[in-house]
């Protein structure tokens, strides 16, 4: 059979894709896409558990996030491609590999349009009550599927000002809680450190807790190196983002959870019920502070949505133009696989569904199913790119304008960080059923792929 990991071999043919999204697009999708419901809402439940040390375990998870997005930044800016990750495990490791990580990664994003839709919905149906949850699903999935099918530029200039949204709203949180915490803030003594005493409340099983928790918060950053190879300038796009990434996780996630617990007592019912963001300035003493987290949130939702959507319908495309799937998904019309995106959006609209019909069951499945996705798509990047690597030093040493920190040392250590979390998962018993399901869906991925390698390999 032909080698698979030459630097040289084509990947796919993304000539046929728009290059509509301009370097403010990229630049505003980098800094917005790390601002998700996860920090909003679902950061509650590790602060719950980990207490204060919450900002330990996001300093944990973060770092191990930089790293890989320093290895996926290092090889879309040496190949740009909106196959991302996919495409650079099947040029280092083989078209299994690729085929595995895409399509694990497209049931990811497409089942996540569905839960982002349902928790958007709730919202909304919160402030009209009587209005049924699913029409403002359909209605939202319509909004962003029509945006995606229309041109690349649609998603890029929604991305922009939802990520501008987020951006305001975090950056002004940040500021009034340290001005609270400094004791400058009007009609507000500063706490001091009288919440930060109990920094361990549940020991190490509950910092363990707040590291899963802070991991999973941090998927969606893959986003911006997809949309790169349909900017203006891919590798600049790249290369600017990734650079960027290490200010933005340690301003939005770790200095947010530092403000947060400083802020409120780790064991506050509101912080779970209410959202970490609303019981922060709720203690401040800011009316009306309830509905507007809500509507930031609502606007993260929909961001999500959108990005997934895009993504999904990328990745699906570039598995196609390798080879990877039905041809019918690889159509491309006016610069938009927009068979790819009617798909993804159908897809992500039965997993609303199933919600409603079999949510103890079928829903549940799925979600566990998606559990650890992330996780392995996070070691193949780095398999990747500790083969690539050599490669590129070897071959083609220009194309190495973002390089990873410390080659081969700490992609070592980021592999390392990733079976340490996978290791907690197994000892957690919710997180253990994910792992399993994540597992089997993963090696019947890999097993499809290796048959189809193997069967194109006896073709040619």
């Amino acid at each position: 059979m032909p080698s698979t990991t030459s630097v040289e071999a084509p990947q796919e043919p993304d000539v046929s894709l728009s290059h509509g999204l301009k370097q403010r697009h990229l630049s505003m999708i980098a800094l917005g896409g790390v601002i998700g419901a996860g920090l909003f809402v679902g950061s509650g439940a590790g602060i719950a558990a980990a207490g204060p040390s919450i900002v330990v375990a996001y300093v944990l998870s973060g770092l191990l996030v930089m790293l890989v997005m320093r290895m996926l930044g290092e090889m879309s800016a040496a190949y740009p491609s909106s196959g991302s990750f996919s495409a650079h495990a099947e040029r280092a490791i083989g078209p299994w590999a690729g085929f595995t990580a895409g399509w694990s990664f497209w049931i990811l994003l497409c089942t996540a349009v569905g839960l982002e839709g349902i928790g958007a919905a709730k919202i909304v149906t919160g402030w009209l009550p009587g209005t049924p949850e699913w029409a403002w699903v359909a209605l939202f999935m319509v909004v962003f599927c029509a945006a995606n099918l229309a041109a690349v530029k649609n998603f890029g200039e929604f991305e922009f000002w939802f990520a501008a949204l987020k951006v305001g709203a975090i950056g002004l949180f940040l500021v009034l809680g340290v001005l609270a915490i400094a004791g400058v803030l009007p009609g507000r003594d500063s706490p001091g450190a009288s919440n930060l005493s109990d920094f361990l409340p549940n020991g190490s099983e509950g910092l363990v807790i707040g590291i899963l928790a802070s991991v999973f918060a941090y998927g969606g950053l893959e986003t911006v190196t997809i949309a790169a190879a349909e900017s203006e300038d891919p590798v600049k796009g790249v290369a600017s983002a990734v650079r960027t990434a290490m200010w933005r996780i340690a301003l939005f996630y770790i200095g947010s959870m530092a403000v947060i617990v400083t802020l409120v007592p780790w064991d506050s019912a509101a912080v779970v019920e209410k959202g970490p963001y609303v019981a922060a300035l709720d203690s401040l003493g800011i009316s009306g502070a309830g509905e507007l987290m809500n509507v930031v949130v609502l606007v993260a939702l929909l961001s999500a949505m959108n990005a997934n959507i895009y993504g999904s319908s990328r990745i699906a495309y570039s598995l196609v133009a390798r080879g990877q799937g039905p041809k019918a998904l690889g159509r491309v019309s006016s610069g938009v696989p927009r068979v790819a995106v009617l798909v993804s959006c159908v897809f992500g609209f039965v997993c609303v569904l199933l919600s409603y019909w079999r949510p103890d069951d079928v829903f549940s499945w799925l979600l566990n199913m998606i559990g650890a996705v992330i996780l392995v798509v996070w070691g193949f990047i780095a398999v990747s790119q500790l083969r690539l690597r050599r490669q590129l030093e070897r071959a083609a040493p220009e194309r190495l304008t973002v390089r990873m920190w410390a080659f081969p040392v700490l992609t070592w250590v980021a592999m390392a960080g990733m079976a340490a979390i996978f290791v907690l998962m197994a000892r957690e018993a919710d997180t253990r059923v994910q792992l399993y399901f994540t597992g089997g869906m993963t090696v019947v991925l890999a097993a499809v792929g290796y048959a189809w390698q193997r069967r194109r390999a006896t073709a040619t």
